[in-house]
Parts: structure tokens; C-alpha cells; sequence
């Protein structure tokens, strides 16, 4: 009896409605995994610091910021023009291109970009090729044969040669949503990352701008000093031509020079000090310290008018929350990613292709081949890996939401801080200026005590050192308001669209 092989066709009417029912399944399939929302956080309905901003006798003590009105935009470009400064305009333009940390984050956020473009990449099928030339042989053959040369062998021999080409195409349709959520969390990493661009951007922006206000006050305080040096000299002068006349004693003298000496001391301490922050302006700027110089100016910055939005506007303007939010997302997406290995994988693969044992035999019909067919495949054991990949996955969502609740609370006290210290700093400076008033009339009235020889020198020594330490707490007072005014722009996002006016600007 002879058996027969029937081989089973499938009519061409079956083969279409297995491939419409396969491409139905992976067009309804959807991607496991949570939904990603925004943690929610209760970040109030304004700011407890506005409600400072009360006259106080009479003058109103706040003037570094206001309360921002709806038609005011949000997010400008260049902040720092409104202090009128151009030469802090210059060191910003050449911050933007030369600074080498947001050279770094820039590249950081290419590496992100083609993170997500090898991430996609999994949608699309994958084409490959192959050629092989072999020859191969085992034993010794039998008497009488052998190898021709020609690829043939005689019916004895073990050698041969085989030639083969091929083509192949394989794909994995994303049935349970693998590769999307990876492509979520790619984007999002993207997005983060386009945020840390700007974050690194503000706070060099920030930086230079705190350096450079506090170099300039510096200026001022080394020409107050210079000047006080030269009142000294003649203090000391008129002092000694007063002991040679015989008016005046050997101790008055004594404490002239002494004065003049520490003063001069102070002058040298700040030479030093300038330098640093000339260096950290060079190193901002991307530039050697020892090829940048940065001219003394008698030019005064004003502190401009800030409004401030409301505290739910933080968070669309704050480049660092934006950061953390979207990375939260990134870790939402993540679950996803873990869960879809609980999933068996599909693979669709095709391959055609010749393979012949002589080359005139290669591309001919007789010696092509074809294969076609799915592939499913599903971890049955793994000792709990995918479980604990997964618990992995929403502990490092549960860290990120709570990291960027932390990032909005943070901004959140920023802004109080710098509102009040603002606020405050306004104060100090009335009082300051009245302090600093009287402390000259009571200098000027000394002096003139003394020129008539009512007093001896030594309380005039006391009165002197009394007016330039005043005079130089009210210029420590401007530097920390325009710090102060620096630190809430960036507190709030980088500043706003529209520009404030001139006549706005505190004096």
C-alpha cells in the first residue's frame, strides 16, 4: 500500500480574511497601562505676599512689583532689557551662544531626540539581505569519486559548494501598546528635556545678571571709598599743619593717619573682590578670565516693575516644574512599557531568496525559496521579574509625582520669598535714605565745629566713620534690591512679554 501526502491549500478567500482579521486586531488593540494625568496639587489662589504691598507713611514701600493684569502676556524673550543696561544686554547676547553649560544641555536634548527617533523606530517593519558562497565536506568519498571543479561531484564524494541569496522582512505590530507607551515616554523625555534647556538657560541668565549688579554696585562703593581716601588725606594734612601751629595734639594726628590707613585697607579689600566677580562674568560668558575686562561705569541700574501673575501661571512658566511634569509623564508611560510584557509578542516575518549548488543553477526558478508566517512568543516563567520590573515602574512614578509636587512647592516659596524680601529691601531703603541724610548733615555740621576749634578731632572721627559706613550700607541696600528684583524674575518663569514702561521703573 502506498501513502500519499495531501498537502492543505487554503483558497485566496481564507488567506484575506486571516490578514483583515489580524489587521483588525492591531488597529482596535490598545495600549496597556494608566492614562496619563497630572498630579494634582493645591498651589492657592494668590500669593500671601501680595498683601504687602500697604503704603507706609504715606510712600508706597513695594514699587519693585505689582499685581500683573490680565492682558498682561506671559514668558518674554529678553527679560534683562528692562533694566536699561547695555552692556548687561551685550554679556547676555554672548551668554546665549558661548555659555558652555546650556551648550551641554542643548546637546543633552539632541541625545533625547534621537532617543525617540530609534524608539520609533519599533513601529516600522525591519528589511534586511544576505548573500553566502560556502563549500564544505565531510569523509573521504569512495573509489572513483570525486570533485569535477564545477560544483558537481560524483556519487562517492562528500564536497560541496553552495551559493545562496536572500531577503527578509520581519515586523512586530505593537498589539498591546509596548512600543507606543515607550514612544510616550521618549516624548516626554524630549519635552523634559527641551525644559531643562530653558531652565539652564534662566539660571545662567539669572547669574550673570546678580554677578554683574552686584560688580557694578562695587564700582560705586570703590569710588566712594576713593573719594573718602582723598577727604582723609586732607583731614590728616589739615590735622598736622593744626599740631605744628601748636592747636592741636600729637593724638589727633595719630587718629587721622589711623583712619586713613583702614580706609585705605577697605579700598584694596575690594580690588580683589571685584576681580572674582569679573572672573565668574568671563566664565559665564564662556571666555578665560585672563583675556576679559569689564570697565568701571558711573552708570546706576534701576529696579523695574515686576508683575507678578497668579500662582497657577507658575506652573506654564516655570521651566523647571515643566520639566518635572513631564517626567512624571515619562514614568507614567513607563508602566506601560512594563506591562506590556506580560503579553505574548507577535512577530510577522517573510523571507524569498535563491540558493543553489552551481552558479548557473543560481538564479533560476528550481532554486529560489520563499517562507512566511507568525511568530508568537510569551514568557511562561521568569522567577518574578516582570513583576518586579513593573513594581519598579510605579514606585518610579510614585517618586516622580512626589518630586514634582516637591518642584512646585519649591517655586511656590521662592516666589513668597522674593516677593517679601523685595518688600522689604524697599523699606530698608526709605529708612536708609533718611539715616543716610542725617548722617551727612551731622558730618557736615562736625566739620564745621571742628574748623572753628570747638571740638576736638577725635568726635569728628567718630562722625566720619559713622557717614561711610551708612553710605556704604545704602549701596549694599541697592545691590540686594536689584538681586532681589533678578531673583524673582526667574523665580517666576523668566519675566513676561510685554516690557514695562520707563516711567515705571523705581528711580
Amino acid at each position: 500500500m502506498t501513502r500519499q501526502k495531501h498537502l492543505v491549500h487554503f483558497p485566496p478567500s481564507r488567506w484575506r480574511s486571516l490578514g483583515i482579521s489580524v489587521l483588525a486586531l492591531m488597529l482596535t488593540a490598545c495600549a496597556v497601562g494608566p492614562d496619563y494625568q497630572r498630579p494634582a496639587i493645591d498651589v492657592g489662589d494668590t500669593y500671601k505676599e501680595m498683601d504687602r504691598a500697604q503704603p507706609m507713611d504715606g510712600a508706597q514701600m513695594n514699587s519693585g512689583w505689582v499685581r500683573a493684569q490680565p492682558a498682561d502676556s506671559l514668558m518674554p524673550g529678553n527679560w534683562w532689557t528692562l533694566f536699561n543696561d547695555p552692556v548687561l544686554s551685550g554679556l547676555m547676547a554672548t551668554l546665549q551662544t558661548a555659555n558652555l553649560d546650556i551648550a551641554q544641555a542643548e546637546a543633552q536634548y539632541r541625545q533625547a531626540q534621537a532617543l525617540l527617533q530609534s524608539t520609533r523606530s519599533g513601529l516600522f517593519p525591519t528589511l534586511g539581505s544576505s548573500a553566502s558562497a560556502t563549500r564544505s565536506g565531510s569523509g573521504g568519498g569512495t573509489a572513483g569519486g570525486g570533485d569535477f571543479g564545477d560544483g558537481s561531484f560524483s556519487p562517492g564524494s562528500r564536497v560541496g559548494n553552495q551559493y545562496s541569496v536572500s531577503g527578509n522582512v520581519s515586523w512586530e505590530p505593537d498589539v498591546w501598546g509596548r512600543v507606543r507607551r515607550s514612544v510616550e515616554a521618549s516624548q516626554a523625555g524630549l519635552e523634559a528635556s527641551a525644559a531643562d534647556v530653558a531652565a539652564t538657560r534662566l539660571s545662567m541668565q539669572s547669574t550673570l545678571a546678580q554677578t554683574y549688579f552686584r560688580l557694578r554696585v562695587m564700582d560705586a562703593e570703590q569710588r566712594l571709598l576713593a573719594q573718602t581716601v582723598q577727604a582723609y588725606e586732607r583731614s590728616l594734612q589739615m590735622t598736622q599743619n593744626r599740631y605744628e601751629a601748636g592747636v592741636a595734639a600729637q593724638a589727633d594726628v595719630e587718629v587721622s593717619r589711623t583712619q586713613l590707613e583702614n580706609t585705605r585697607t577697605q579700598l584694596l579689600a575690594l580690588d580683589w573682590q571685584r576681580a572674582q566677580l569679573e572672573h565668574a562674568i568671563a566664565v559665564l560668558t564662556g571666555q578665560a578670565p585672563s583675556s576679559f575686562t569689564l570697565d568701571s561705569t558711573t552708570r546706576a541700574a534701576a529696579v523695574p516693575t515686576i508683575p507678578v501673575a497668579l500662582p497657577s501661571q507658575l506652573l506654564q512658566r516655570r521651566p523647571d516644574v515643566a520639566a518635572a511634569e513631564r517626567r512624571t509623564a515619562e514614568a507614567n508611560a513607563r508602566i506601560g512599557v512594563a506591562q506590556a510584557a506580560w503579553f505574548p509578542d507577535l512577530t510577522l516575518s517573510a523571507q524569498a531568496g535563491f540558493r543553489s549548488g552551481q552558479w548557473a543553477q543560481w538564479l533560476t526558478a528550481p532554486a529560489s525559496f520563499w517562507s512566511l508566517g507568525p511568530a508568537l512568543a510569551l514568557t511562561i516563567f521568569d522567577g518574578g521579574a516582570r513583576e518586579a520590573q513593573l513594581q519598579e515602574a510605579r514606585a518610579g512614578y510614585d517618586a516622580q509625582a512626589a518630586a514634582y509636587r516637591q518642584t512646585v512647592l519649591t517655586a511656590l516659596r521662592e516666589v513668597e520669598d522674593y516677593l517679601v524680601q523685595l518688600h522689604v529691601l524697599g523699606q530698608e531703603q526709605v529708612t536708609q535714605g533718611r539715616a543716610l541724610a542725617a548722617a551727612r548733615a551731622s558730618l557736615r555740621l562736625t566739620q564745621n565745629q571742628f574748623e572753628a576749634g570747638l571740638i576736638d578731632y577725635l568726635s569728628v572721627v567718630q562722625v566720619e566713620t559713622t557717614a561711610l559706613s551708612t553710605e556704604r550700607a545704602a549701596l549694599s541696600l541697592t545691590a540686594d534690591r536689584l538681586v532681589a528684583s533678578v531673583q524673582l524674575i526667574a523665580a517666576l518663569g523668566g519675566g513676561w512679554q510685554q516690557p514695562v514702561p520707563e516711567s515705571a521703573a523705581q528711580p
